[in-house]
């Protein structure tokens, strides 16, 4: 078979049990500051800056999108 009749299949990369966690999060709220998710999280809270960074990785990946307001993002699933 050649390239040219080859079918290719896009995935989405698979996700760490963290950014599950939080997508499942997100889809639960259907919109939230990563204020809103830490909130969610038990305790012991993990840092407001980790979970911003799991959640851009999230948009990255193409499972979140967000909105702007000034330099504040809210973050919405991208998938169902």
């Amino acid at each position: 078979m050649s390239t040219e009749d080859s079918v290719y299949v896009c995935a989405m990369e698979q996700l760490t049990q963290t950014e599950e966690r939080i997508m499942q999060i997100v889809w639960e709220l259907e919109s939230a500051f990563v204020k809103d998710i830490i909130e969610q999280m038990p305790e012991p809270k993990p840092p407001y800056n980790t979970i911003s960074s799991v959640v851009r990785l999230l948009e990255k990946k193409g499972y979140v999108s967000h909105k702007a307001y000034g330099k504040t993002y809210e973050y919405f699933p991208a998938i169902a």
